[in-house]
């Protein structure tokens, strides 16, 4: 387990060097470092396969850690993958806006060509009205948190009230009935204050699910 080990463990310290080629490679030779490092990361997952079956054949008294350090690995195999990915996400994105420039530089228009007027025209109005819910989406939410701390202030002064009436009741012998009804009023308070919570936070949910 150890030879193996320690080769899984240099094969990712050789692809996080790669990694850093990624960004200085060029366009025509970039998608070949990137089918590279898929190998290599593909590889190293069969390793560390293997290496869990290893450790799970270990001594009790080694077999913890051996998971662990097997874990490690996988972690840091992971970690290098979602950061390839992320690097073709990225890459695919820009070449994808670097075809759409060409293919606007290289169109030829005329002055009064319909497909140029149209397009433009409705991508402002899609901006506009972006613009527009997302404002309202931040008034809504600030109008909702004012709300909640509302509801949370409300309930902080219901509680002292009550304590306070119940210092009251006992300091003045009241009965029990009348103890009672106080208490019983103080959780209907609180129920109303939940349900008031409740149907806020719904009407909020609505409302940015519709504005979406």
């Amino acid at each position: 387990m150890e030879t193996l080990y320690h080769q899984t463990n240099k094969q990712i310290q050789e692809v996080q060097s790669l990694m850093g080629n990624l960004e200085r490679t060029d366009r025509q030779s970039v998608h070949l470092l990137e089918n590279e490092l898929q190998a290599r990361i593909d590889q190293i997952f069969n390793h560390l396969e293997r290496l869990e079956i290893l450790a799970n054949k270990e001594p009790p008294n080694r077999r913890q850690n051996a998971k662990l350090r097997v874990d490690q690995l996988k972690y840091d195999v992971q970690h290098l993958r979602t950061a390839l990915q992320n690097f073709q996400h990225r890459r695919y994105a820009r070449e994808a806006q670097d075809r759409e420039r060409e293919e606007l530089l290289s169109r030829t228009f005329t002055t009064n060509d319909a497909d140029t007027s149209i397009p433009i025209d409705e991508t402002l109005q899609l901006n506009s009205n972006l613009h527009n819910a997302h404002r309202g989406m931040d008034d809504l939410l600030g109008s909702g948190s004012s709300i909640l701390n509302g509801l949370r202030d409300q309930r902080s002064t219901l509680k002292g009230t009550h304590k306070k009436m119940l210092d009251v009741a006992n300091m003045l012998g009241l009965s029990n009935t009348v103890m009672r009804l106080i208490e019983r009023r103080a959780t209907q308070d609180k129920f109303i204050m939940i349900g008031g919570m409740l149907l806020t936070c719904i009407f909020m949910f609505l409302v940015i699910r519709y504005l979406g």
